[in-house]
């Protein structure tokens, strides 16, 4: 079930109403959905659906023809990832974005440097000591511990890794986390690690919006279903009582009267 009191507080992040067209595509009609602090929205779709188009939509990559993205109750224009990310709202995509030669340490704080103070960090001096106690900190706050922070990406399993980038963007993100198949490509025990990751994340008080095609491991994790067909919401309602095969039926366009679910629109 959802976190209680969703109705008196206010979305982490909310899309209202986004239409996006490529020439004659429609890739967005009208598509609306909200993620609250502390929640888990599950955004299926097949394949063509406005899934990704809506959450580069969200995240400022792409710009809407008409719509309006909320973050923490505050209207916001947004151009690009980085204006989302000054905002408290992050992703994580499916490649990783992960640099295999790094270090866990250095890849979580890539581009977030922490100096030594004084000379040395006039100097330019890295202060490893504090990355490397904040990496572990912030791994461990996920429930991940690894033998050491100082090995390289490429020698992570790959729920290990993807742990990682999970870790590396809840440490650099105060408001909400966008999530793009978490689980692909992985093993049964590394995609329950990375599930525990999203409800650890969701537990620290951050909306969590993830897109997947596993429905069954994220359904099960989800407090909430918003169901896109054809670039419109189909279904939005709480996750708790929906089966694998009902979302499958709606997915296709056949949504079933004893389902009870709210209708928002959808073609």
């Amino acid at each position: 079930m959802s976190p209680s009191g969703l109705a008196e507080r206010v979305p982490a992040i909310a899309v209202k109403g986004a239409v996006k067209r490529y020439g004659h595509v429609q890739a967005l009609r009208g598509a609306s959905l909200e993620v609250y602090p502390g929640e888990i929205v599950a955004l299926y779709g097949d394949n063509g659906a406005g899934k990704s188009t809506l959450m580069k939509v969200m995240l400022g990559v792409v710009p809407p023809d008409s719509g309006s993205i909320s973050i923490a109750g505050r209207e916001v224009d947004m151009t690009s990832i980085r204006e989302s990310q000054d905002r408290g709202v992050d992703a994580v995509h499916q490649d990783l974005a992960l640099p295999p030669d790094l270090t866990v340490l250095e890849s979580m704080f890539l581009g977030h440097e922490v100096m030594r103070t004084g000379l040395l960090g006039r100097l330019g001096v890295l202060d490893r000591t504090a990355m490397a106690d904040a990496s572990r900190e912030a791994l461990e706050r996920l429930g991940i511990r690894l033998t050491t922070v100082r090995i390289p990406v490429k020698s992570l399993s790959g729920g290990q890794r993807q742990a990682v980038a999970v870790a590396r963007a809840v440490m650099w993100t105060s408001t909400a986390l966008l999530m793009d198949e978490p689980t692909a490509a992985l093993g049964a025990r590394q995609s329950d690690i990375v599930c525990d990751t999203i409800v650890s994340t969701a537990a620290r008080g951050l909306g969590v919006l993830v897109i997947s095609h596993d429905l069954p491991r994220t359904l099960a994790i989800a407090h909430r279903v918003v169901v896109l067909v054809r670039g419109a919401v189909a279904f939005d309602g709480p996750a708790h009582g929906l089966s694998v095969p009902e979302i499958v039926e709606i997915m296709v366009g056949h949504l079933r009267d004893s389902m009870g679910g709210s209708s928002n629109g959808g073609s």
